[in-house]
């Protein structure tokens, strides 16, 4: 049997995400996971699955795999795919940090998760309306004491942004990176966020257009999908890490359901430098469905 193809990623390609799970133990009011429908796959790879898929990629150093959900501590494998993926992929995690961090700590290596980059590799996110700040900075001052990269990142919803705005001056009086993020979605009516596609996600009209990506999105099954709303309203991917003729195709693709897209997919962000002005999407000839 022939060596399965290696995943080149495009050299403008800008994030590579991957969804262990999309299950979580919190259930903010305000996911953006479920902006949408929640229609996406709950099937889930072995951690062996995911390794061998993972390690197919050619990435470079300053493009990690950011494992995420969901909470991705939720896979049962999850330390076994730490440890596993090959060192020349360096890896990021997203996460709520609600997992045994001394298991942690004592099976994982703080440098497989640390890089040369303007920003923390463990990113964990706050969610005043589901969790306590103390035990969480607890947790992360142990992680950081044992040498791990890590810091915490809180979403300014308009409900609770005062609160979260204190949370950084506090957790960054104790020596922690505590940065915001912008709230993304609906709240009592108005839609809020920055996007490069004014109207595309307020979900009032369907259109198709050309779309193309900067981004390898991959589902809990290893499905790859041409964006964020693809894979979480359960649209059929592109194909899956696990085939083992599986390329990126870089091209621009039809979309009919241009007006559903998810907001992380069209808002204006910063790239993996942190500079401002990237999107996810590019799209282009628009016209009426």
């Amino acid at each position: 049997m022939s060596e399965p193809k290696p995943i080149v990623i495009p050299g403008h390609y800008n994030y590579i995400a991957v969804f262990l799970t999309l299950a979580c133990n919190l259930s903010c009011s305000y996911c953006i996971n479920r902006f949408g429908s929640d229609g996406f796959v709950k099937k889930r790879l072995s951690g062996e699955d995911w390794v061998k898929a993972l390690n197919r990629i050619k990435s470079r150093d300053d493009l990690p795999i950011t494992l995420q959900g969901g909470e991705p501590s939720l896979h049962k494998d999850f330390i076994y795919i730490l440890n596993n993926v090959k060192r020349e992929l360096n890896i990021d995690v997203l996460t709520n940090l609600q997992f045994d961090e001394d298991e942690f700590i004592s099976k994982v290596d703080p440098a497989r998760i640390k890089r040369d980059s303007p920003y923390a590799s463990i990113r964990v996110s706050y969610h005043p309306e589901v969790m306590a700040l103390d035990p969480l900075v607890k947790k992360v001052l142990k992680l950081q004491n044992a040498g791990f990269s890590i810091g915490i990142w809180g979403v300014l919803h308009p409900k609770q942004e005062a609160v979260v705005r204190e949370a950084q001056k506090y957790c960054q009086g104790l020596g922690i990176d505590f940065r915001f993020k912008e709230f993304l979605g609906e709240y009592e009516g108005k839609m809020y966020g920055t996007y490069r596609y004014n109207g595309a996600c307020d979900r009032k009209y369907e259109k198709t257009v050309m779309c193309k990506t900067t981004e390898l999105i991959a589902g809990s099954d290893g499905s790859v999908y041409r964006c964020h709303s693809d894979l979480y309203e359960g649209r059929p991917p592109v194909g899956n890490l696990t085939d083992p003729e599986f390329e990126i195709e870089d091209i621009f693709r039809i979309c009919t359901v241009c007006g559903r897209c998810n907001p992380c997919d069209i808002k204006v962000k910063t790239n993996r430098f942190q500079e401002y002005g990237h999107t996810s999407v590019e799209i282009k000839d628009i016209t009426a469905a």
